[in-house]
């Protein structure tokens, strides 16, 4: 009788670099096509994540972009709307490792497009900026007072002590964009990061992963310290997100919370993607038990009328009479989790607000 011994030669693709193989294949190749807006802005998140955490996913993965990247520029052209997505993507492709100097010559052609100063919004053009800077190409116009616009609108914390999801996001970014994501101090002032500590409580009490991981990058980004109950929420959520393959899965999904969740875990030097991905279409699910206490506050608060007050400590009792015992729960995780709860409840209470319109 012989003894046949069958060796298996390790694989030169390492388990990271398989996975992200796989994921990256599945955003460029699988869940959107063509020239989709939606296929541009998931792209450019999921590179953008990879690049700015230093996650490099190898030769092989990128080399799924690589007729994108050939015709890009006929694609700009015909598209200069959708420039950022453009320079976002082919910047994140080169930094990634992507050999060629496309970004450059895109970013040169926007600039003498003046395309920036197209833009109403000062989070583009604060977006614009920092896309331009990546190849030293300066943005035309005034950025000292773009500058001082961004950092009033961050300070005003009233702001973010109530709902209001597009304010906060933008408040996150522009920490992204003053921080080229976490390579340079942005310099936040004690208002703008109270400002973030309020966003995160409402991100927190909604229960909104979401959010809360955006925030609590930029909390890192600036030099703050998350609350260890958001990070490690966040973390127990993200293990939750459940992954579904198959050509007929609707891709109508949680993908950016999954993205940005992951984000926070490499971040944090946690294990970031570690589902098992297939070279597929696939879907990114959260986890669906979740209480949300948000809607019952402010229900409660609004039917209080002018018993109403900023006072957290005499409203809690009114809050515990309100509020289902799972709603409460959150609350009052939520009140132990920052030093900021007492000041964020006083704005979001609106008990100063004047009685009558003039």
């Amino acid at each position: 009788m012989t003894n046949v011994i069958q060796l298996t030669p390790p694989s030169r693709i390492n388990p990271q670099e398989a996975r992200l193989g796989a994921l990256l294949s599945c955003f460029s190749e699988h869940r959107r096509f063509g020239d989709d807006v939606f296929w541009l802005k998931e792209n450019a998140e999921i590179l953008n994540v990879l690049e700015c955490t230093g996650t490099r996913p190898g030769d092989a993965a990128l080399e799924t972009y690589s007729a994108f990247y050939a015709t890009v520029e006929k694609r700009m052209r015909f598209f200069p709307q959708y420039y950022r997505f453009f320079l976002s993507i082919v910047l994140d492709l080169e930094d990634l490792g992507m050999p060629g100097d496309q970004g450059e010559k895109l970013v040169r052609w926007a600039n003498d497009q003046d395309l920036p100063q197209a833009e109403l919004s000062d989070l583009q053009r604060m977006e614009a900026t920092r896309l331009f800077a990546r190849r030293g190409v300066p943005v035309s116009g005034d950025l000292a007072a773009l500058d001082a616009r961004a950092r009033s609108f961050m300070a005003r914390s009233d702001t973010f002590a109530l709902p209001n999801k597009k304010a906060a996001y933008e408040l996150t970014h522009l920490v992204f964009y003053l921080s080229e994501y976490g390579r340079r101090d942005p310099e936040l002032d004690d208002a703008a990061k109270r400002s973030l500590h309020f966003a995160g409580l409402l991100a927190y009490i909604e229960q909104n992963a979401d959010l809360l991981s955006e925030i609590c990058i930029a909390m890192h980004y600036a030099g703050d310290t998350p609350p260890a109950l958001w990070s490690d929420w966040l973390k127990r959520e993200t293990a939750l997100f459940s992954v579904t393959d198959g050509p007929a899965v609707n891709v109508q999904d949680d993908y950016h919370e999954f993205l940005v969740c992951n984000w926070h875990q490499a971040i944090t030097g946690d294990a970031a993607f570690v589902k098992g991905f297939v070279y597929d279409r696939m879907r990114f699910d959260h986890s669906s038990d979740r209480a949300t206490p948000m809607r019952e506050m402010s229900e409660a608060m609004f039917n209080l009328d002018e018993a109403r007050s900023g006072d957290w400590i005499s409203m809690r009792l009114h809050m515990e009479d309100a509020l289902s015992p799972e709603a409460m729960s959150v609350l009052t995780q939520a009140e132990t989790s920052s030093q900021h709860f007492e000041e964020f409840f006083h704005g979001f209470a609106r008990a100063d607000a004047p009685g009558v319109l003039h």
